[in-house]
């Protein structure tokens, strides 16, 4: 994604947002800078981006709320969340509301930076030529790799996040072998952005409540205990 990328940036304190928006555009980005949630929410409805740093307190609507209606409308541009709530459930309800990333403030400018160069390089890799005709199909369901949608064995349709795209295809890609936890991080997010393991875990939740007819006898995406997981088209042990 080159220097050309546009940005929607959610944030009500009006210093913070001004020292984002100042790095972001030095560093070649397009950047939109909006301080009201209902305000944001629809323009991220009627207006594409290649990605939306989202603060969750926000005036009128939440940046949860926003995410949630977001997806729920089919918008499926990354989003990473900005807060000032760094405990592990507010990440898990960023990443359940849909959200791509989570930077807990204070942060230090570089490893912001480092993030959103992480984001967009991983919306290249899904538009990559290769991957634009790629339908993965088990069990009754169907995953459409370049439009981040699927079709799930109960009927319903889905629209992905990115991360959630990304690990479906990197455990596809390895059908049958055990993916470490290691490497989906390294394959997913970057070592530059590493988060912790249990992510992958919470991401594997949500790919498993979509796609298994019950998640919690997995027979499409296992476990393999202390070591990661494992993809198989049919049913196995």
């Amino acid at each position: 994604m080159s220097g050309s990328a546009q940005i929607l940036l959610v944030e009500d304190e009006l210093s913070l947002a001004a020292g984002i928006r100042e790095n972001l555009e030095a560093e070649g980005y397009g950047v939109e800078h909006i301080a009201n949630g209902r305000t944001a929410l629809d323009r991220m409805l009627d207006h594409s981006f290649d990605l939306v740093v989202l603060d969750v307190m926000l005036p009128e609507l939440d940046g949860y709320r926003i995410c949630e209606q977001a997806r729920a409308s089919g918008k499926d541009v990354p989003i990473l969340f900005l807060t000032a709530r760094g405990e592990s459930r507010d990440r898990i309800r960023g990443l359940e509301a849909g959200g791509d990333d989570y930077l807990a403030k204070p942060f230090h400018l570089d490893e912001f930076l480092l993030r959103v160069r992480a984001i967009l390089r991983r919306r290249l890799w899904l538009e990559d030529e290769t991957r634009r005709a790629r339908l993965i199909a088990f069990g009754g369901n169907e995953f459409d790799v370049r439009a981040m949608t699927a079709r799930s064995w109960d009927g319903r349709s889905h629209d992905l996040t990115q991360k959630e795209a990304m690990i479906l295809q990197t455990l596809a890609d390895r059908e049958g072998e055990v993916v470490s936890r290691d490497e989906i991080l390294d394959a997913v997010w970057g070592y530059e952005v590493f988060p912790s393991s249990r992510t992958v875990d919470n991401f594997i939740v949500r790919l498993r409540k979509r796609f298994e007819p019950h998640p919690d006898e997995p027979i499409y995406i296992h476990t393999v205990r202390g070591i990661g997981y494992r993809f198989t088209i049919g049913e196995s042990s």
